[in-house]
């Protein structure tokens, strides 16, 4: 069961897709929109990942981090990145610590969940029925 709207998110620090040390922190006082995701390269993953990249000038319009968390490692992640020209950051769960936190692991692959995080670090907005194809834009509308 996901994290509810309300709670304050819970804080992480890890590598991204260019091994940059990347924590929640860096981005207070912004709206993020943390998603995450089973795998790389795979078909909805790749799907939801291109939504985000489609829609992305819209978010930077309006200020918003957009975060994909996986628990692929961050070759993967830089690969994934590359092949598919994503301008946001991966950021890499190999140890699965941030999916249970989240409270999305799903013993394995964390679950298709996105959480909306507001400027003061509450989560704002949480999405558990996703629809990979049209996803960026339903958070968009959310928001």
């Amino acid at each position: 069961m996901a994290l509810s709207v309300g709670t304050k998110a819970p804080v992480f620090t890890t590598k991204d897709d260019q091994g940059n040390t990347v924590s929640l922190s860096d981005f207070a006082g912004k709206v993020v929109v943390l998603y995450f995701y089973p795998k790389d390269d795979t078909p909805g993953c790749t799907k939801e990942a291109q939504s985000f990249r489609d829609n992305y000038q819209e978010y930077q319009d309006k200020d918003i981090v957009v975060l994909g968390v996986s628990n692929d490692d961050e070759a993967s992640h830089k690969m994934f990145k590359e092949k598919y020209g994503l301008p946001f950051q991966l950021l890499a769960d190999t140890d699965r610590s941030i999916s249970k936190a989240y409270d999305v692991d799903g013993g394995g692959y964390p679950k298709r969940v996105t959480y909306i995080i507001n400027g003061e670090g509450n989560i704002a907005h949480v999405d558990s029925q996703v629809n990979t194809s049209t996803h960026a834009q339903d958070i968009l509308t959310s928001i």
